[in-house]
């Protein structure tokens, strides 16, 4: 297993003799205006820029979506991955919209999809705390999903997608006990009217909490550093893991950079 940190939460998963982007947001430095009603709302992001070319991240044998926001799946994105690619998506919804773009090649992700050898199972996540769902940001928020990658020579690998720390994800570490864990972990937060400032993936505090629940897996800390909203980085996330105690669990890969499992 390979995993290569690209950028926030584009990331290249290669597993079981297969290569899987994720979540392409391909687009250049400062394109995008900062996300209405969210922390820091006056910068621009991406904050940085692609570590490669982005037309050198389309050499994969299927994109996964894990949910339809612009910094998962963004207009460059549209532009630049080729219109017959394989793409799976969490539902008929992320589907339907990638299809109104002229996308050809769409699969929906189920709890056991089977690819060439890799099974793909879609997990549940939630993408903020659950008093969000019935404001005003039910539709920006939406639904999103992880996935659990299993092959019989790999070790089991979650990715969690953006999702804050809740008895999903514990079930998720009970079911299928992965060896691995990419989690989301820059701490975006959204700015609601009567919850104030609120994380909507996770930041330290969860991230400690998925250690402590899976001591025995390695985590990976991913989708840092780039979005408007990101209320923590890397800096700060290895200093908290270096006073917990827990910095020989977490890797915190720069852009651009590969681990092995």
């Amino acid at each position: 297993m390979k995993f290569t940190q690209i950028r926030s939460a584009t990331v290249i998963v290669e597993f079981g003799g297969k290569r899987f982007l994720i979540d392409p947001m391909l687009a250049a430095k400062d394109s995008y205006p900062g996300f209405p009603f969210s922390v820091n709302s006056h910068l621009f992001w991406p904050r940085v820029d692609l570590p490669v070319p982005a037309t050198d991240l389309l050499d994969v044998d299927a994109i996964i979506l894990t949910h339809f926001h612009p910094d998962h799946w963004d207009d460059a994105a549209t532009q630049i991955v080729p219109k017959d690619k394989l793409i799976f998506t969490q539902g008929e919804r992320d589907s339907a919209i990638l299809a109104s773009f002229g996308f050809t090649n769409l699969r929906i992700l189920t709890a056991a999809t089977e690819f060439e050898g890799v099974t793909l199972k879609k997990t549940q996540g939630r993408h903020g705390d659950e008093k969000l769902f019935d404001g005003p940001f039910a539709e920006a928020i939406g639904d999103v999903c992880g996935v659990v990658f299993s092959h019989p020579d790999e070790k089991t690998l979650y990715l969690a997608g953006d999702t804050i720390w809740y008895e999903g994800v514990q079930e998720n570490l009970d079911t299928h006990q992965p060896d691995v864990i990419i989690l989301n972990s820059c701490d975006a937060r959204m700015i609601e009217p009567t919850l104030g400032e609120t994380s909507i993936i996770m930041g330290k505090d969860d991230v400690y909490k998925v250690c402590k629940a899976a001591p025995s897996a390695t985590i990976v800390a991913s989708h840092m550093d780039v979005v408007n909203h990101a209320c923590l980085g890397r800096a700060e996330l290895k200093a908290f893991l270096d006073e917990t105690g827990l910095a020989g669990q977490v890797r915190i890969p720069a852009d651009g950079e590969t681990l092995r499992f």
